[in-house]
């Protein structure tokens, strides 16, 4: 009998205990992430639309920061804070606040964005 609780207590760890996994990044990796085409209106704006615009558009301006609009956002990108807070560096507030972090291949396509020059196209 004891044989029996021993193994229905393992059976019922492995089916109860395992991990679950949301992480769309790590479920469904991508082998290549091009960054060729990384533009404001195809990659960043859609970004901040989906990530960040529910904080921080002009209705809610939430800690006085508005990244609605080009003008808006180059003054956090000219200055280091956007990058600084996507990518969750040190002395930066990491955002999206209280979720996950950008996949990787995101807050590569807005590096190449802000390295090519950051341009409004």
């Amino acid at each position: 009998m004891k044989q029996y609780s021993i193994l229905s207590l393992f059976i019922a760890a492995t089916i109860f205990g395992s991990c679950y996994y949301d992480v769309e990044e790590e479920l469904y990796p991508t082998l290549d992430c091009t960054t060729t085409n990384a533009t404001y209106s195809g990659v960043v704006e859609p970004l901040l639309k989906s990530k960040c615009y529910k904080c921080h558009d002009a209705a809610n301006n939430n800690g006085n920061i508005t990244l609605e609009g080009y003008t808006n956002l180059k003054k956090y990108v000219d200055s280091g804070q956007f990058i600084g807070v996507v990518k969750h560096s040190a002395g930066f507030s990491p955002m999206p606040k209280n979720e996950a972090q950008l996949v990787d291949c995101d807050i590569q396509k807005i590096e190449k964005w802000v390295t090519d020059g950051a341009l409004q196209n």
